[in-house]
């Protein structure tokens, strides 16, 4: 099952990448050179397929990368809760991040796919969220809604539904995955029994 999953996984995310930079394309977004770093948000991410994929592109690195990204991973957590215990969103590099560039870029989850153009997502309730896009992509946009937004709606009943397979009739009875990566790291693989 897990071989199926991740080949499903993979699709979903090729077809991420590709209205991503159709969107970024539109209105002429780029992450060149940019003084900011996406790498450094806050995101939990919340699949245990996501999870699993990650850990399985973990896996395959060198042990000596594993290692560092670990220790990163350990301090990662370490720093967060500080951070978090004086009221403020931690602002920390992905202990994934190496020299500026993403060691597991394959690997990498959803939301570190999507960050950055403005978008929206319809919640099952029907309720709609929108987001602007980063900074550089509301420079591009001023302050006029963007004609078209990403909407990333579809991504994401498409990956829940993938979760529910990749799970199995278990899901109901398994707490809500809401974890940073640094967090999936340290955790390990996640586990698939109660």
């Amino acid at each position: 099952m897990p071989r199926v999953a991740f080949q499903r996984l993979c699709h979903l995310y090729s077809r991420m990448e590709e209205s991503y930079l159709l969107a970024a394309r539109e209105i002429g977004l780029s992450c060149t050179d940019c003084p900011d770093n996406c790498c450094t948000s806050y995101f939990q991410h919340h699949t245990r397929v996501e999870w699993a994929y990650f850990i399985k592109g973990l896996n395959q690195v060198h042990e000596h990368l594993r290692q560092r990204i670990t220790m990163r991973a350990e301090s990662y957590i370490q720093q967060a809760q500080l951070e978090m215990s004086q009221g403020r969103t931690p602002d920390i590099m992905c202990p994934v991040n190496e020299d500026g560039m993403c060691t597991l870029y394959a690997h990498r989850l959803m939301i570190c796919r999507l960050h950055g153009v403005p978008n929206v997502h319809i919640r099952p309730d029907g309720k709609t969220f929108q987001f602007p896009g980063c900074f550089r992509a509301q420079k591009k946009t001023g302050s006029a809604d963007p004609l078209s937004r990403l909407d990333r709606t579809p991504f994401y009943r498409e990956l829940a539904a993938l979760e529910k397979a990749f799970v199995g009739p278990r899901i109901a009875r398994f707490p809500r995955v809401r974890l940073t990566l640094a967090e999936m790291i340290v955790q390990g693989p996640p586990k698939m029994s109660v």
